[in-house]
């Protein structure tokens, strides 16, 4: 099976199933449907619905959000924000491109800077799959102003905010967003959770490479005191992340090990658990949260797309 198709089947059975009543009315999101959690004085993981983690940090001149998640959700945030600052919002950083982590930028004021990365900027203009487009229906806001290839670095002192690319992941344009007065780093879905990640290799992402690029993001982010997830706990930790590489290249190595043995993917997929030292982690037929979705989906999305590279 085509990785195309394997993508394809998890996006329509879950995440665009997701986008779609997100869109409905009644009852759209308000700010009461967003859950703040407050990770340090000036910076707050907003979450709701099963778009991803939004970060807000606030600096002097104003907020800086990390992702923006579902159609319908920037407004709410706004909202939220209100309550906590006065302040208004002045940038977006995208972590990637996925519409679950992106859409809310149509809300944002007309001033707002919006910075990816360069490869995030390029999969956000070709849809591919073809998401519904939101930032053509708002003649482009929203879109990349800003992007960068390997680092860039926004603001000075405490308000200093790193971005990192360390290599093909999730995506082929995964930015880590770096606060480094507070030692956070927020991961994007290169690190969604403790669970199998989804595999984008339509627009650059690689199994081949995950486990290498976390090993990167982990000497990297060394010193970091936690990393935010994409979906999962705002506050797991270094070795949290390094913990994450090894269970990704564990998972490819039996990925290699079973084509290798001539089986086929969903022979591997029936076979394969969530080895038991990694304690936290969901077993591989649990549920992932997201309507009609499971671990085992991941499981086949994620060793169709290593199964194809190795061709």
């Amino acid at each position: 099976m085509k990785r195309t198709l394997v993508l394809g089947s998890l996006l329509a059975a879950g995440v665009l199933t997701v986008a779609a009543a997100a869109q409905q009315t009644p009852p759209p999101p308000t700010a009461n449907d967003v859950m703040v959690e407050k990770v340090r004085d000036n910076l707050y993981v907003l979450r709701g619905g099963f778009g991803g983690n939004t970060a807000a940090f606030i600096t002097a001149s104003g907020i800086v959000l990390v992702d923006t998640k579902l159609p319908g959700w920037g407004q709410p945030l706004l909202d939220t924000l209100n309550r906590l600052t006065p302040k208004p919002v002045t940038t977006v950083i995208n972590t990637h491109w996925h519409f679950d982590h992106v859409s809310g930028n149509v809300e944002m004021p007309a001033n707002v800077e919006f910075v990816t990365h360069e490869n995030t900027k390029t999969a956000m203009e070709q849809q591919n799959p073809v998401y519904q487009n939101f930032f053509k229906q708002r003649n482009g806001h929203g879109m990349p102003t800003r992007t960068f290839r390997d680092t860039m670095t926004l603001g000075s002192g405490s308000d200093r905010i790193e971005l990192r690319y360390f290599g093909r992941a999730h995506t082929g344009g995964d930015a880590f967003v770096i606060f480094p007065a507070l030692r956070i780093a927020h991961a994007g879905d290169v690190f969604p959770n403790k669970g199998l990640p989804n595999i984008d290799t339509d627009n650059g992402g690689s199994g081949i490479a995950y486990a290498d690029t976390i090993d990167r993001a982990a000497k990297g982010l060394a010193d970091m005191t936690a990393i935010i997830t994409g979906h999962g706990d705002a506050q797991t930790t270094a070795a949290d992340l390094r913990e994450y590489g090894a269970f990704i290249r564990e998972f490819t190595t039996a990925v290699r090990a079973a084509r290798k043995a001539g089986k086929t993917v969903d022979q591997f997929v029936k076979e394969w658990k969530t080895p038991a030292k990694y304690k936290g982690y969901a077993a591989a037929d649990a549920p992932t949260g997201v309507p009609n979705i499971s671990q085992a989906d991941f499981a086949r999305s994620a060793a169709t797309a290593i199964w194809e590279e190795l061709q």
